[in-house]
């Protein structure tokens, strides 16, 4: 249960129907498997006592009171289990018959909820047999004892208050408004639904998409346990659909099959996003109902992606990055038009940055119909120039049919230096700084001599690091990479590359040897003519820094949090020393770089994190990080 992560299951055991002693010892069996395997919360099929096809036996007194037996069974041989759990049971009340989720823990009822919402169709006549919820909460004599009884009740862990349960079964979810919207505004972050959902061809795909979408609605976890062999065959197969989603993730499913299947949620996380977006801004009305559980430690078993801003699926990282590349290049075509300028002026450097906001740029300018020598593209050697970068700006702006126009700005420099005394033989921040600062003036000037915008080609990875010269590649007048991290430039620039294969090779394969070329700023003066300042070697790997920044940003995951998913999902990359050391420099170098962000240019957001001041992370320049960085301290 540490950093939010809770173990999770849903079950289906095999049943026998109206056999209810038979049942029970499945249902006590799989709660004694589920609490062995560390699950905190486990949900069960809908009418898992009896079983959901027992049709007009419903009726039976026999039956009724065969699955309160069983129900008492179940009670006395869980009794030293934590694991709260959802059976499902008929249930009398005052001469009416309910379909319920009855929650129990330790051996005792914490709560009944019965259906709300009774299908009249299909092979499901659920309202010939039973009545649907009522409107008010109210309580139930069962086995001797007066229980809380309602659909509105939610189960609060009294350890972990961010561990709220809601309980809803079946075509409850159906529903235009279903109970679990009312428990999620209560302050339910799991939901669980007991099911029993006949399967026909495209059923699993339906039901798919109607779990994940309420889970990304309600912003929660949501477990879906349909019930499978046993049930009746004669008209309809049951085939223990089993779903598992946060937040419209998948985390987990099968059908057919059965038993038991686990995962986590991460109600940490749910929580902050309910906090941030303040999407439950009024209230949900539910009794609130305590549990205790012991805190423990979560294994993780849930996928956790590498690099969290790349799909690995290439059909949709390929549909990701055309869409990237459209929102991007839509927007500076609208700032092109707004502010009716001649040309779109870029400094050209052979690097990644530079060669996706001219191909960005080149995409904008088919969009205004307008031809690419309105794209000047500069190239500006210095001292760290090489051949490599230098011809492979060349290349690519002829092949787009862009105005090169190359400025040595080495004599330049070497007079500004010479102006305030600075050394050539000086290497330090000043050497590097005043050659970024040069070229952004010469940009600046050539865009004012040809009636033009400076776009910037500094990325996402770049601002949260600070790696840019304050007033140097910082500036611009529009950037169209603000928005995109450096680990999906390269995919951008690969799919692009792709995309000219067969058509165009010779830009085919001036992408491919940019894609090739180690990341850096050539600042520094090349060593027998190959690159000598890496970026990665100096800041660390951006693989990392991307990882860091989508968990720390987006989800406000804390330093111990990030570093044990970084371990694990990136651990058989990095050592865990390597990946604490540019943790570190990721926090040191985020708070005290600030002053960057606060005043970038405007750029097209196209993801969920984004750095602009103007609409997306707000934090004064000189906020101390001295509790991150203790927090950081503890980590081994």
């Amino acid at each position: 249960m540490r950093d939010g992560f809770i173990s999770v299951a849903c079950g289906a055991p095999k049943l026998r129907l109206a056999d209810c002693h038979y049942n029970a010892e499945q249902t006590f069996s799989m709660m004694r498997q589920a609490e062995k395997a560390g699950a905190k919360a486990l949900v069960l099929p809908e009418l898992g006592l009896t079983g959901y096809t027992c049709g007009d036996l419903f009726y039976q007194d026999t039956l009724l009171r065969s699955a309160e037996e069983a129900l008492a069974t179940v009670l006395a041989a869980t009794r030293p289990l934590e694991i709260v759990t959802a059976v499902g049971m008929p249930l009398r009340v005052n001469n009416k018959l309910y379909n319920c989720a009855v929650i129990i823990q330790k051996g005792e009822i914490l709560g009944v909820v019965p259906k709300t919402n009774l299908p009249n169709y299909g092979e499901s006549y659920e309202r010939r047999q039973f009545a649907p919820a009522p409107a008010e909460n109210g309580a139930v004599t069962l086995l001797g004892k007066s229980v809380p009884f309602g659909k509105a009740l939610v189960f609060r862990c009294a350890q972990l208050p961010e561990l709220t349960l809601g309980f809803e079964i079946c075509e409850d979810l159906d529903a235009p408004v279903s109970p679990s919207v009312n428990l999620a505004a209560a302050g339910a972050t799991i939901i669980g639904n007991l099911a029993a959902a006949s399967d026909i061809v495209g059923a699993d795909k339906y039901r798919r998409h109607l779990v994940t979408m309420q889970s990304a609605k309600l912003l929660c976890g949501y477990l879906y346990a349909s019930s499978g062999e046993g049930e009746s065959t004669s008209d309809s197969v049951f085939g223990a659909h089993q779903i598992m989603a946060e937040d419209g993730h998948l985390l987990q499913e099968s059908r057919f099959e059965g038993g038991l299947r686990m995962t986590e949620i991460d109600v940490g996380k749910l929580a902050y996003e309910r906090r941030r977006t303040q999407r439950f801004a009024e209230s949900g009305e539910a009794e609130a109902i305590p549990f205790d559980q012991t805190l423990t430690e979560t294994k993780l078993t849930r996928y956790v992606p590498p690099m969290p801003f790349v799909p690995e699926d290439k059909a949709e990282r390929d549909r990701r990055c055309q869409e990237i590349l459209f929102i991007a290049s839509l927007g500076l075509k609208q700032r092109m038009e707004h502010t009716g300028a001649r040309t779109a002026v870029i400094g050209l450097s052979g690097g990644l940055d530079s060669t996706l906001a001219v191909l960005i740029t080149g995409l904008a300018m088919k969009m205004l119909n307008r031809p690419m020598t309105d794209i000047v593209a500069v190239t500006m050697p210095c001292f760290g120039t090489t051949d490599r970068t230098k011809n492979n700006a060349v290349i690519l702006a002829e092949q787009m049919g862009a105005t090169l126009r190359t400025v040595d700005i080495s004599a330049s420099v070497r007079s500004h230096f010479k102006d305030i005394g600075h050394s050539m033989d000086d290497h330090s921040v000043t050497f590097e700084n005043g050659q970024a600062r040069e070229r952004t003036q010469v940009l600046m000037d050539i865009a004012n001599a040809t009636g033009g915008l400076v776009i910037g080609t500094g990325d996402l990875s770049e601002l949260a690091l600070g790696w840019c010269t304050y007033n140097g590649d910082h500036m611009s007048m529009y950037a169209v990479n603000c928005s995109i991290p450096k680990t999906l430039v390269r995919h951008l620039v690969g799919y692009l590359a792709k995309d000219n294969e067969g058509k165009d090779e010779a830009l085919h394969d001036v992408l491919e040897d940019i894609l090739d070329t180690p990341v850096s700023p050539e600042l520094l003066p090349a060593v027998q003519g190959q690159i000598s300042q890496k970026t990665e070697d100096l800041v660390g790997p951006y693989e990392l820094h991307d990882f860091f920044l989508y968990y720390m940003l987006r989800w406000g995951f804390s330093p111990a949090k990030i570093y044990r998913l970084a371990v694990y999902a990136l651990g058989d990359r990095y050592s865990r020393e390597v990946i604490l050391k540019w943790l570190k420099t990721f926090y040191r170098r985020f708070f005290t770089q600030q002053f960057k962000r606060n005043c970038v240019p405007d750029g097209p957001k196209i993801g969920s994190v984004a750095m602009s001041p103007r609409g997306d992370w707000r934090m004064p320049s000189d906020a101390k990080w001295t509790i991150w960085q203790a927090e950081l301290e503890t980590l081994v």
